[in-house]
């Protein structure tokens, strides 16, 4: 089968594809037929070499989630899987690719009426903007800035921060015409980059995927007891010393976490995709599918995520 690995780090052009044996589904594994690939700002942050002090390495297939079906099932595994169409998380990686075998409880049955390629634009991004959100503590009412938001992640926390009853939900990102897809998604106010515009003064919660050294301004952004969760570090790490700008504001009881899904168990993280999968396909979210590119095109779609061209998810078909 095919492939893509990061080959050398840095520009997209250090991605290439590879051939490899074909995956046989060991016992309690489910084979499953690539149909959609979801490309994430995790890959390109990992492929750029940003995370190689994390113990990622020069040959690593990149990719946390798959959609397609199951086409084999290893031993312990009921066999009346084959045939089903499902989404699978990969874990860290792995997911650049035309089969893979994986553990049963990784996967979730999709929908009759859902596409491969929605399930891998809402899959770990709604799941993460679900999970950020209660990292906050988000209850209705509160407002929500989301740094970010014309990605995939930021999408579905708007989405959700929205159908949650927040009072406000504000986004920043580069444009008026993204601004006004984001506002038919569900926000508000519609901020710059830097957070300048006709928003809120303070906000109860911000979800940052976009970390940096532009992420200590935004607690400024914060309320009074206000939380800032960042979810991602696609502009880079935040520079060693933010705690000092947080610590300036000591009496207003701000607050300030990283969130990982993988701090989430397993049963915890299907529960909800699943919940969000019908949700879907009952109308009640929406999956944002920027293109369809083949899987060889790899280096197309990180190149467009690294120029910020992406509203929503880059699938690579298979």
């Amino acid at each position: 089968m095919r492939a893509v690995e990061i080959r050398k780090f840095g520009a997209p052009e250090g991605l290439a594809v590879i051939d490899l044996p074909s995956p046989v589904p060991a016992a309690g594994e489910v084979l499953i037929g690539v149909e959609a690939i979801g490309v994430g700002g995790v890959d390109t942050v990992v492929r750029s070499g940003v995370l190689a002090g994390f113990g990622f390495q020069e040959g690593f297939i990149p990719g946390n989630e798959v959609a397609g079906t199951v086409t084999a099932v290893g031993d312990d595994v009921d066999p009346s899987w084959v045939g089903r169409r499902v989404w699978a998380f990969t874990g860290e990686g792995g997911g650049y690719v035309e089969q893979t075998a994986l553990p049963v409880d990784k996967v979730v049955p999709l929908p009759e009426n859902l596409p491969a390629d929605a399930a891998v634009a809402l899959g770990t991004s709604g799941m993460v903007a679900h999970f950020a959100l209660a990292r906050a503590r988000f209850a209705a009412g509160e407002s929500v800035l989301v740094r970010g938001a014309a990605g995939s992640i930021g999408i579905m926390t708007v989405q959700l921060a929205a159908a949650g009853g927040a009072s406000a939900v504000a986004v920043t990102t580069s444009s008026a015409e993204r601004g006004e897809r984001l506002r038919g998604l569900g926000a508000t106010h519609v901020l710059d980059r830097s957070g300048e515009g006709d928003g809120p003064a303070g906000y109860d919660v911000i979800i940052d995927i976009v970390s940096g050294v532009d992420m200590p301004s935004f607690f400024d952004r914060l309320a009074p007891n206000g939380r800032l969760v960042t979810v991602g570090v696609i502009a880079g790490m935040p520079p060693a010393d933010f705690g000092a700008k947080l610590l300036a504001r000591f009496r207003e009881s701000l607050s300030v976490a990283a969130f990982s899904a993988d701090s989430i168990p397993e049963p915890d993280r299907r529960a909800v995709t699943a919940a969000q999968f019908d949700a879907a396909a009952h109308g009640e979210l929406r999956a944002v599918v920027h293109e369809l590119l083949p899987l060889e095109k790899a280096v197309s779609a990180h190149r467009k995520m690294d120029d910020g061209e992406v509203f929503g998810r880059i699938v690579l078909t298979p």
